[in-house]
């Protein structure tokens, strides 16, 4: 199981990230929630650090279709 502050750092990056390549997300976006769900989520069924949840968070938020969020 992962902490809270590695899911929260990870769920940080993951979303910097995101925004960096898609001005057009707004900061509070739908999609920040649901990327902190799944981290939590991928962090309660495996121990990860918080560069391979960033990385699965990106890989996540990349498969989310943008007209249903």
């Amino acid at each position: 199981m992962v902490d809270e502050v590695t899911v929260r750092r990870a769920a940080d990056t993951a979303w910097s990230a995101f925004r960096a390549t898609h001005p057009d997300v707004d900061a509070s976006d739908n999609r920040r929630c649901l990327l902190e769900r799944h981290l939590q989520r991928r962090g309660e069924e495996r121990e990860s650090d918080s560069e391979e949840l960033a990385s699965l968070g990106l890989a996540y938020l990349h498969r989310l279709p943008a007209d249903e969020c």
